[in-house]
C-alpha cells in the first residue's frame, strides 16, 4: 500500500497543529498551572477545543466524509459519560464530527493509554487537556482516576468523559479474545462488538453520581458502511471513511441502576449494540434510524457548524505557515521553541507528565486552603 498525498497531508497538518498548538498557544499558560490549576484549566480546555475543530474540517470539508446522527441527542453542556462502540482505533477523533454539533468540544476528556501521552505533538496537547491516561493495571488506575474525577469534580468544570469499556478496537484477534470469554462466562458470542470490561465503568459513574457531578450517559454506537480505516497507517494511506454514522441514546442519571446492577446494565447496553450492528450491516440502505433523523435537534445549526469548520480551516492553515515564518526570521523564537520541547520532555522524565502535575498544583493549593480554615478554627476557638 502506497503513502498518500492526501493522507500525507491529514497528518501531518494535525500534527503540525498540535506540535506549534502546545509550544506556542498552550505553553505561555503553563506557569498559571502553578498558582491556579483552576483557571489554567478554564483557559486550556477551550484552546484545545480549538484544535479539535481542524480534523473535523479536514475530514468533512476536505476529505468529504459525510456524518450522520441519529437518536436522543445530546442536551447542550449537561455532564455525562459517553461509552462507544471500539470499532477502529480511530473512533475517538471521529466522534468529534458529533460533539461539534450536539455538545461543547471544550467539555470532552478520553480515558486512553497511558503510552500516548509520551508521543511529541500530539502526546503534549493531550496531557495539557488533562485526559486520563490509563496503565490498564486496576489497582494503579483505580487511584489514578480517583485523583482525576476527584479533580474535575472540585473545580466544577463540567466533563464528558469518553470511555471505551470494551479496552480495545474490534479486530480478528480481539474478537477471538472475546469469544474465549463469552465462551468461559457463559455469554453469548458478538460479532460487531466485544464483550465490555465494565470495572472501570462502573467505578466513574457510581464516582461522578456519588459526587452529584453526572447528569446523564450517553451511549453512542458508531458504524462505517464504506470503507473502514481500522489505524492510522490507513489514514496515511487515504483511505478515510465515506461515511460514518452514530446513533446516540441518552440515560438521565435517576434512571440508572443502583451500583451493584450497573455491570449487568452495560452488559445489556452492549447487547443492544450487536443487534443494532447486525441489523446496520444487512439492511439496505444502511443507516440506524430509516428516517435519518436524531429525535433531538442539535445546538447548532449546519450553517453554523460549516462556518466553524471553514474558519478552523483557515486559521490552522494560517497558524502553522505563521509558526514556520517565525522559526525562520527569528532567532528568540526559535529559542523559546526548543526551550518548550525541553520542558515537555524533561517534565515527561522528571513528572511522567502534565496532567500529572496539575493534579499535584490542585492538592498542593487544596491543602493549603484546608490548613488555613484549620487554623483560623483554632484561632476563632482561643479567642472565643
Amino acid at each position: 500500500m502506497a503513502v498518500s498525498v492526501r493522507g500525507l497531508y491529514f497528518v501531518v497538518t494535525l500534527f503540525l497543529g498540535s506540535f506549534f498548538g502546545s509550544v506556542f498557544m498552550l505553553g505561555p499558560f503553563l506557569p498559571l498551572m502553578l498558582v491556579s490549576p483552576a483557571w489554567y484549566r478554564w483557559i486550556t480546555d477551550r484552546i484545545v477545543a480549538t484544535w479539535l475543530t481542524l480534523p473535523v474540517s479536514l475530514l468533512e470539508l476536505v476529505f468529504g466524509v459525510k456524518v450522520v446522527i441519529t437518536g436522543d441527542g445530546f442536551v447542550p453542556g449537561e455532564r455525562s459519560v459517553i461509552v462507544m462502540n471500539h470499532r477502529t482505533r480511530l473512533d475517538w477523533m471521529f466522534l468529534w464530527c458529533c460533539l461539534l454539533r450536539y455538545s461543547y468540544l471544550r467539555m470532552e476528556k478520553i480515558c486512553l493509554k497511558a503510552v500516548l501521552k509520551a508521543v511529541p505533538g500530539f502526546g503534549w496537547a493531550m496531557q495539557m487537556a488533562c485526559f486520563v491516561f490509563i496503565q490498564r493495571r486496576w489497582e494503579d488506575d483505580r487511584k489514578h482516576m480517583e485523583s482525576m474525577l476527584g479533580y474535575f469534580c472540585d473545580i466544577r468544570e463540567p466533563l464528558q468523559l469518553l470511555l471505551f469499556p470494551e479496552g480495545t478496537d474490534l479486530t480478528e484477534n480481539t474478537r477471538a479474545r472475546s469469544d474465549e470469554f463469552a465462551v468461559k462466562n457463559g455469554l453469548p458470542k458478538f460479532e460487531y462488538v466485544l464483550h465490555p470490561r465494565t470495572t472501570g465503568f462502573t467505578f466513574i459513574v457510581e464516582t461522578l453520581r456519588k459526587a452529584d457531578n453526572l447528569d446523564a450517559i450517553h451511549d453512542i454506537t458508531v458504524a462505517y458502511p464504506k470503507n473502514i480505516p481500522q489505524t492510522e497507517r490507513h489514514l496515511i494511506m487515504g483511505h478515510f471513511p465515506r461515511e460514518i454514522h452514530f446513533h446516540v441514546r441518552r440515560y438521565p442519571v435517576a434512571s440508572l441502576p443502583a451500583s451493584a446492577e450497573l455491570q449487568a446494565w452495560c452488559q445489556e447496553r452492549w447487547a443492544e449494540k450487536e443487534a443494532r450492528l447486525r441489523d446496520f450491516y444487512s439492511a439496505e440502505p444502511r443507516a440506524f434510524d430509516r428516517e435519518g433523523v436524531a429525535r433531538v435537534p442539535p445546538c447548532k445549526t449546519e450553517l453554523r457548524v460549516t462556518l466553524i469548520k471553514a474558519a478552523s480551516l483557515l486559521y490552522w492553515s494560517g497558524f502553522i505557515a505563521f509558526c514556520f515564518t517565525a522559526l525562520w526570521l527569528w532567532a528568540p523564537v526559535r529559542l523559546y521553541c526548543l526551550a518548550m520541547v525541553g520542558v515537555f520532555l524533561a517534565q515527561q522524565k522528571v513528572i511522567g507528565g502534565l496532567e500529572l502535575l496539575e493534579l499535584a498544583c490542585h492538592r498542593y493549593w487544596k491543602n493549603l486552603a484546608g490548613g488555613g480554615a484549620k487554623g483560623a478554627k483554632v484561632l476563632d476557638g482561643k479567642t472565643q
